[in-house]
């Protein structure tokens, strides 16, 4: 059975932390320190967006998505709009059947409610029956056996190791909209379109234009998560017509970015522990 702890509340973030997982209220804008964990942990976001930074990239996490972050990788979250993040952390025996690097998976019915059982009031309520070592155990089991044959989602964006790579990426953090060819960003940091298509490749895995979008699609995640509406979103992130971006975000994402905003690819009900609120605009 879990130990029971109090909520805490640091800096506007309530918490509710046990030795095998927690879940964190987070405001929007919200970020933790940086830190590392001796067990690799999953993350939930039951609202909101998280972003998961470790060396190695920043992972996204919008609604029925799950974060994956190995033992011992220096990380730090952020909240994209109010966020419930719901944290779980797997035994070595566990860990072992998760990838060795950063990921993200699409959670299935059964694993969202998994999740949410793991980190709902029974594990911190005092008022609640709590689950005992070997019904938590069986309910891990299943969970990690739901994200092996989960498909994995393309919502991890890698950090490039090259500095001209990293200038880039730098460039486009702060102007997703940027529609600079890679030749001209090229001219600005000195370096040729085939050295840096070749960077991309051996670093990244994907050309130029699959990056950016993949960078673009983050950025509106985090934009839609703060309110603002799908003609905002792709003309904000680069697109010259809606039309574009919904088409890019569906691919990726899974849903048209208004269905994504107004929620509808949530379950139906509200997670276990949080209110249900209505949808806005």
């Amino acid at each position: 059975m879990p130990v029971r702890r109090q909520p805490r509340r640091t800096a506007g973030v309530t918490s509710h932390i046990w030795p095998s997982g927690g879940r964190h209220l987070w405001p929007s804008g919200g970020a933790s320190a940086a830190q590392s964990h001796p067990r690799g942990h999953l993350v939930y976001a039951a609202s909101g967006v998280l972003a998961v930074h470790t060396e190695r990239g920043t992972s996204v996490v919008p609604a029925n998505r799950v974060a994956w972050t190995p033992a011992g990788f220096t990380h730090h979250h952020r909240a994209h709009g109010d966020t419930d993040m719901r944290i779980v952390f797997l035994a070595p025996s566990l860990a072992r059947l998760m990838p060795e690097r950063p990921a993200v998976f699409l959670a299935s019915g059964l694993a969202r409610e998994v999740l949410l059982a793991l980190t709902g009031p029974r594990n911190h309520d005092d008022a609640a029956p709590g689950y005992d070592r070997s019904a938590r155990s069986r309910l891990l089991r299943v969970l990690v056996d739901e994200l092996r044959e989960a498909p994995e989602e393309p919502l991890h964006l890698p950090e490039p190791r090259d500095d001209r790579l990293r200038a880039i990426a730098r460039m486009l953090h702060e102007q997703p909209a940027d529609n600079a060819s890679l030749a001209e960003f090229g001219r600005t940091i000195g370096a040729s379109t085939r050295t840096l298509s070749r960077l991309l490749r051996n670093e990244l895995g994907m050309t130029f234009y699959e990056w950016r979008t993949q960078l673009r699609v983050y950025h509106a995640l985090t934009l839609l998560a703060e309110g603002h509406d799908t003609t905002q979103t792709a003309y904000a992130c680069g697109w010259a017509n809606p039309s574009g971006f919904i088409a890019a975000f569906t691919n990726i994402i899974g849903t048209t970015p208004g269905r994504y905003r107004t929620g509808r690819q949530r379950p139906d009900r509200a997670p276990e522990g949080s209110t249900a609120v209505e949808p806005s605009g």
